[in-house]
């Protein structure tokens, strides 16, 4: 499956516009994690355990907005975009949205 931030696939004509599909993944970040974060704040550095976190909930929204494109018979989606909140009274959840628009390609 062909995902693109442009709103064409270079070389190929699309046919039929199928809808907007959306990948959301939600993720809490645990108290481990968040305590290295802390300490990383405080004496300086990157945040390993919160990148780790963000690549997988990334990588997660984007496989699930292949298959929501898969389900439709989509050969593509194109304009993909990603959206990122952070949730919960004290801030410890991570939501990722991928969105775009499927497409059937000539």
């Amino acid at each position: 499956m062909i995902v693109t931030t442009t709103n064409s696939v270079e070389g190929r004509e699309i046919q039929e516009y199928r809808g907007i599909v959306f990948g959301e993944v939600i993720t809490g970040v645990n108290v481990i994690k968040d305590i290295g974060a802390g300490l990383r704040d405080f004496f300086g550095g990157r945040a390993q355990g919160y990148e780790t976190e963000l690549i997988e909930a990334r990588e997660e929204a984007i496989q699930e907005l292949i298959e929501r494109a898969a389900m439709i018979s989509a050969d593509a989606v194109v304009g993909m975009k990603m959206d990122y909140e952070v949730l919960g009274q004290a801030g410890s959840m991570l939501m990722v949205t991928a969105s775009g628009t499927a497409v059937k390609l000539k």
